[in-house]
């Protein structure tokens, strides 16, 4: 059996096509390394072969790989009109409802400049042969429910029904690395699969809070990594974990109960940028829409990012929450999602958190203490580490806060 993998959007890159073409083939042969699959790259697309037991596992694993514009299930037979008209009415059978009615139009393309039939020649000839053995087919050329592709090439003809949506954009990493600010909710699991979409190469840092959180909120962004993990080249992802208790505990004894996400979130921010800037990272990334919560109405937004210089990508500005969960479900993360288990920007939710911040009011709040001694505490002790494809790690099982469950886990 063979898949036809379109690129899509990769060939409007002029001199940079073919870097971004070897991304993209590197990506899916490391996809498909513990498969049986053989690989044909051509000028614009590429073909995978493989056992027809297969079908299913593979089509899943193209739907993970950015990049990718379409892909379709292909049949191929001989140059021959009567084996053609034999594989189409084989094509037909199996894919379609033999006792529903479709409109009908043959697309004919030829690869091989020297068969003996035109394009248009070539349709006229083998459209009645297929017709005059079915009874479900109306010819229709402009509005058809069904297209069948029958391409000739030099050495085979191959032909295909429908075509398999990709994730389109363009190949994980090619873009540049970007820090994404990872909570357990539903929002920045999106966020990071649409920026790995367009070409980031993502890691994730996310700020944890036990015992003032439970260890099971660490188990969820461990487990919604493992989900993102199998969108990149290498099939794992990098996340790095900030020991935040100490800070989440002098701020709700020290700032204003309206402020108090405000500060927390500056402060996030001042964290993120320090280590993207001392790690090459080229941006941050955030699952923030516009006036989704107080934190993320406008005015909110500049006052806590006042704080940084680095660029900040909010892929889900404009998105509705209908649609983010659409997402989540189909990337397979909105069941982990949503576990009862808080992290540290929802255990503690101010009665009336301020919805138009101002940077002077942000500025005297945090006069309140000096948080700078605990902010370089907090880098200096960032626990990092990879998390694979679908691996599932109880830090409740190491140990009661999390610095201690991370030591213990590492150790084992």
């Amino acid at each position: 059996m063979k898949v036809l993998v379109r690129f899509g959007e990769l060939m409007l890159k002029g001199k940079n096509k073919k870097l971004f073409i070897n991304k993209l083939v590197h990506h899916t042969k490391n996809k498909f390394k513990n498969l049986e699959v053989s690989f044909d790259l051509r000028h614009d697309q590429f073909f995978l072969e493989f056992d027809e037991k297969l079908e299913l596992e593979v089509i899943k694993r193209l739907k993970e790989i950015p990049g990718i514009h379409s892909f379709s299930v292909v049949y191929t037979t001989t140059k021959e009109l009567e084996d053609i008209k034999e594989l189409a009415l084989s094509v037909l059978k199996k894919e379609l409802d033999n006792n529903k009615k479709y409109s009908f139009k043959i697309e004919s393309k030829r690869a091989d400049k020297n068969y003996y039939l035109t394009s248009q020649e070539f349709t006229k000839e083998i459209a009645p042969m297929i017709l005059n053995e079915t009874n479900n087919l109306v010819v229709d050329v402009k509005n058809p429910e069904v297209v069948l592709n029958i391409n000739i090439r030099l050495d085979q003809v191959f032909m295909y029904l429908s075509s398999i949506k990709g994730m389109g954009g363009f190949p994980a990493t090619i873009a540049g690395k970007g820090l994404l600010m990872m909570s357990g909710g539903i929002d920045s699991p999106v966020a990071a699969v649409l920026a790995i979409k367009q070409g980031i190469l993502v890691e994730l840092i996310h700020f944890e809070s036990t015992p003032l959180t439970p260890l099971e909120s660490i188990n969820k962004v461990s487990d919604l990594a493992g989900k993102l993990a199998k969108f990149l080249p290498n099939g794992k992802i990098r996340l790095h974990v900030v020991p935040f208790f100490k800070i989440h505990e002098a701020i709700l004894n020290n700032i204003s109960d309206s402020y108090v996400i405000t500060i927390m979130r500056r402060i996030m921010y001042k964290i993120a940028e320090t280590y993207a800037n001392n790690h090459d990272i080229d941006v941050l990334v955030n699952g923030e829409s516009v006036g989704q919560v107080a934190s993320q109405t406008l005015s909110s937004m500049k006052v806590i990012e006042n704080v940084t210089n680095i660029p900040i990508i909010r892929p889900l500005a404009t998105y509705d929450k209908s649609d983010v969960i659409d997402i989540a479900k189909n990337i397979d993360t909105y069941n982990i999602s949503v576990r009862p288990f808080n992290d540290c920007c929802s255990i503690y939710v101010p009665k009336s958190p301020v919805i138009n911040p101002t940077i002077k009011r942000a500025l005297q709040e945090e006069l309140r203490f000096d948080f700078e001694p605990l902010i370089q505490n907090a880098i200096d002790n960032i626990m990092s580490f990879y998390v694979h494809e679908e691996e599932k790690i109880d830090f409740s099982m190491y140990g009661f806060s999390f610095t201690e469950s991370f030591n213990n886990w590492r150790e084992k």
